[in-house]
């Protein structure tokens, strides 16, 4: 179990990233790419990126285990709710100081502290300790191997991921409006639970993370499964990566027929009406149609992979996507950035 102790300081310095963090999502996708659970959500996603992938995952794999720790530097984060970005995050990746390489893949290779053992045997076995070694052929291929592995696995599905976390955000945030962060931290997913002072989360170690005064990051993750995940290093900034609820899978952002259901002056009003997130009564009030229209009007936008709808308590909240977001804005890029 995972204990985060939270302080009346830190309550008030709980904050939530502003949108999925590339990195994470890339370290963590890695692990579902090698994990056979969860095939409803991600197997058809684990098909078609394999088919993309040309042996980037056996050089990830001598410094990403299928299961257990990985070393913190591969997620660096900037310590505010603004995530890296992918070239800010590899950026930071090459700037580790060579201490900090040698220290964290040490517990990875078990030499110089206690820690998981990589399994033997690995054709790129030996990376960690050219890494450790400070050499910057190894970082070099090892960045590269990372952005050829984002190309394939992440980016093609980013429109899904960042709409996935958005939505997550939305119903967080009215939970924070509702009753503060007691409440935010209350309506985390059920493997996590609030019992002031303490954050209690599901966990394959034991775990005690004090936070002391220095607030708490919750990042929601699309390719998070099963447990949270935190740094090892309880030094670094604290975060907590927690998964999003996954409505459907994700799939590759296309174009597609359904935008001409969008004419009309109505269903235009109602798009922009779900702009800042609403439930489907405040629709209705906010465009000036019955309820049943507002739903139906939804469910439409929803079809059109416009819209997201969560469920939240007894009501149902819609959310924009980014398609729908760039839609109403006149075409914002829908990016990793």
């Amino acid at each position: 179990m995972l204990r985060i102790h939270v302080s009346g300081v830190d309550l008030s310095r709980v904050r939530m990233a502003t949108r999925p963090d590339a990195m994470w999502e890339t370290i963590l996708s890695f692990h579902r790419l090698r994990d056979r659970r969860g095939s409803t959500v991600f197997g058809e996603w684990r098909k078609e990126s394999r088919t993309r992938l040309n042996g980037e995952a056996r050089l990830l794999s001598a410094v990403v285990p299928p299961r257990g720790y990985f070393p913190d530097f591969l997620t660096p984060s900037g310590g505010g709710p603004e995530p890296f970005g992918l070239d800010a995050g590899m950026e930071a990746l090459r700037d580790t100081p060579e201490e900090r390489f040698r220290a964290e893949l040490g517990l990875l290779t078990g030499k110089g502290a206690t820690g998981r053992r990589q399994s033997g045997g690995h054709a790129h076995a030996a990376l960690p300790e050219a890494l450790a070694e400070g050499r910057t052929e190894p970082l070099g291929r090892l960045i590269s191997t990372l952005r050829a592995y984002h190309r394939a696995a992440v980016e093609p599905y980013w429109p899904h991921i960042r709409a996935s976390v958005e939505a997550d955000r939305a119903v967080r945030g009215r939970a924070m409006l509702d009753g503060g962060a007691d409440e935010l931290l209350a309506t985390l997913p059920p493997m996590i639970r609030w019992r002031a002072p303490v954050l209690e989360a599901d966990y394959p170690v034991d775990r005690e993370l004090r936070l002391d005064g220095r607030g708490l990051l919750l990042q929601p993750s699309f390719f998070c499964r099963g447990t949270p995940v935190v740094y090892r290093d309880p030094g670094l900034p604290p975060v907590l990566v927690y998964p999003v609820t996954h409505p459907g899978a994700p799939a590759a952002a296309e174009p597609g027929p359904w935008l001409g259901r969008l004419v009309g002056h109505t269903r235009s009003a109602v798009l922009r009406a779900i702009d800042s997130g609403c439930t489907t009564s405040e629709l209705a009030r906010r465009t000036g149609v019955s309820l049943a229209s507002a739903s139906q009007h939804a469910c439409v936008l929803r079809e059109a992979g416009l819209v997201r709808t969560l469920r939240h308590g007894s009501s149902v909240l819609h959310t924009l996507t980014p398609l729908g977001a760039a839609l109403i804005r006149g075409g914002a890029s829908l990016a990793v950035t």
